[in-house]
């Protein structure tokens, strides 16, 4: 059975479709459906590329009839792809911003086999960034982003990738977890994680090196130079690090609730 991907898609600006539009027939070739939502600024504001996504049945589209918080987005769109497809399926929750800079890159081959070597067994196995794929980072995403590393594991005595890029998880397996997902930004991701620590694998990947100056059509050497001297870049990766640090401190405090009942 091929795997099923399931993304977000939040485009405004019109960035991304293109993107999604320039893969779509390799993703074809390796899953056999793709689970979307839409956000409705995005409805507003791309319609052409609405009208291209609802004739193509390779796509089942969530369209969002109203202006909804990402983690609220995400939550939604993951029991519907759960919901719809048969409890073992295997699916590729992921971002086409990562996906479309795999299949357009040097990463293409690699990024491929490892989406089809992925089986039952092998889930939930999380796909995180080697350590060639942080140097591509600007250094401050990984400075901030390794205090969550950290924390688990000292906490978990894992190596988890809380924001992560890329989770193959089977139907049922998502199914479970969706009861106890709260949270309305991203620390929903987080939230995932943490319901899955135990039983989850890790995969490091060089496939999910930085992907932004290939989206942004930018110089890498001095865009990453931008953003690791940019304090709004620092606030930015902090407001999201600090609410997934909540979110490990209160699995560690309903872990001790439970141990004292």
């Amino acid at each position: 059975m091929q795997p099923v991907i399931v993304m977000p898609m939040h485009d405004p600006a019109g960035v991304m479709f293109p993107h999604l539009k320039a893969v779509t027939p390799q993703l074809k070739s390796v899953f056999a459906q793709a689970f979307v939502s839409v956000t409705s600024i995005t409805q507003e504001t791309q319609p052409s590329s609405m009208a291209w996504l609802r004739q193509d049945e390779f796509f089942q589209a969530l369209y969002h009839p109203s202006d909804v918080p990402v983690g609220c987005d995400f939550s939604a769109l993951y029991a519907y792809a759960a919901a719809t497809c048969p409890p073992d399926q295997i699916l590729h929750l992921c971002f086409i911003d990562r996906v479309a800079f795999a299949l357009q890159s040097d990463y293409r081959e690699q990024f491929l086999a490892d989406v089809q070597a992925v089986k039952p067994k092998d889930t939930p196995l999380i796909f995180q960034r080697s350590k060639a794929a942080w140097d591509t980072h600007p250094s401050n995403y990984r400075q901030l982003e390794a205090i969550l590393t950290d924390v688990s594991r000292l906490l978990f005595k894992k190596d988890l990738d809380f924001p992560w890029c890329h989770l193959a998880i089977q139907a049922r397996q998502l199914t479970a977890v969706l009861p106890y997902l709260n949270s309305t930004d991203l620390s929903l991701l987080a939230e995932i994680v943490v319901r899955l620590r135990d039983q989850a694998r890790t995969k490091d990947v060089d496939w999910l090196a930085w992907e932004d100056p290939f989206v942004l059509s930018r110089d890498a050497r001095e865009l990453k130079a931008e953003r690791e001297h940019s304090d709004a870049e620092n606030r930015k990766r902090l407001a999201y690090v600090i609410p997934m640090l909540q979110v490990l401190y209160k699995a560690i405090d309903d872990d001790q609730q439970l141990h004292q009942t």
